[in-house]
């Protein structure tokens, strides 16, 4: 006769037994898969033993356990975890393939994923293809965004694929996923793996949305641990005064949408050639009441200026992310998206 369990006597292979047999088999088999060939025997053997066991008893231990993971604080889903156990149940090819998938663009299809691809960078796969090959993938993606691919195809080349568009018929579904299949196996597997963000990018990205202050700080902290990676992640920040690169129909388009009070906040701060970037993109009417408006409000608090500043270099990198205007980072031919 197997004895009756208590919840209070259960032991840590019991309890996990009656995890596994609280779940569905598919499940349980997934699980399974992640432990090791001890723990799996460990498990097995007591589950076969277990005979019946309560209900109050199974709700106590999934309560335990869903307790227990409340208390590590959730769990953390990253790139790195998610391969980690893909490795442990799959071979490393089709883990690889599926990370790069993950990795690649966002979207569901490979159409939406493409849509999601910088133009010049698909214009520059796609130009290297047959024109008919391109045709077929330009009537696939959202007009605007072929529209913008299209543009950036050499001018003889891209007549070509108009040619074919317009003498287009129906495509046939085997021919279609095998384009897809292509897609997917060559343009955004290479993709995937040329476009995870540099470190040091990313730093730079968070220093520039740190307040200055606290920036300052951190900074100066990371000049004296290593000056040569502070130096790095220095040079790849967009600040306040970088604006001064931006073109004039760019300063243009960022006066429009910041607003005169913004502006009037954040040149009181700014250095004399970067007032007259903006001052020498307005009209001489509006950049004298511009003027007139900086001197009448006087003394203007530190912080004030640099949220205002902070204001006007996170517009303009939402408007860069919209296509609407270009930073440049002082380097040449080369562009921060």
């Amino acid at each position: 006769m197997v004895q009756q369990l208590r919840y209070d006597k259960l032991t840590g292979p019991e309890k996990a037994g009656i995890l596994m047999l609280a779940v569905n088999e598919e499940h349980a088999a997934k699980i399974f898969k992640l432990l090791d060939i001890e723990e799996v025997k460990d498990i097995s053997q007591t589950m076969s033993l277990m005979g019946r066991v309560d209900s109050e008893i199974v709700e106590k231990v999934i309560r335990e356990f869903a307790g227990g993971l409340a208390n590590t604080g959730g769990v953390v889903g990253s790139y790195e975890t998610t391969e980690k156990l893909l490795k442990q149940v799959l071979d490393p090819d089709t883990v690889e393939s599926i990370m790069e998938e993950i990795r690649g663009p966002a979207g569901r299809t490979v159409w939406e994923k493409l849509c999601n691809v910088n133009e010049t960078v698909l214009a520059s796969y796609l130009k290297n293809e047959y024109p008919q090959t391109v045709a077929v993938v330009l009537s696939r993606l959202e007009m605007a965004h072929a529209a913008r691919v299209l543009a950036n195809l050499p001018e003889d080349f891209a007549i070509e694929v108009i040619m074919r568009m317009l003498n287009m018929e129906v495509v046939q579904k085997d021919i279609l996923n095998d384009l897809e299949r292509t897609l997917r196996a060559e343009f955004m597997t290479n993709l995937a793996r040329t476009s995870r963000r540099d470190n040091y990018e990313m730093m730079a990205e968070i220093f520039n949305y740190l307040d200055s202050a606290t920036e300052s700080r951190y900074m100066a902290a990371l000049e004296e641990r290593n000056r040569e990676i502070a130096d790095r992640v220095k040079s790849l920040m967009f600040t306040f005064e970088d604006l001064a690169k931006l073109d004039a129909s760019g300063i243009q388009t960022l006066i429009r949408n910041a607003g005169n009070d913004r502006i009037a906040v954040a040149l009181k701060g700014a250095s004399e050639s970067l007032r007259e970037v903006f001052f020498a993109n307005m009209s001489e009417r509006a950049a004298k009441i511009l003027k007139e408006d900086m001197a009448a409000m006087g003394p203007v608090r530190l912080r004030d200026v640099e949220e205002a500043q902070q204001y006007l270099v996170n517009m303009a990198k939402e408007l860069a992310a919209a296509g609407e205007i270009m930073l440049l980072d002082g380097k040449e031919d080369e562009l921060i998206y």
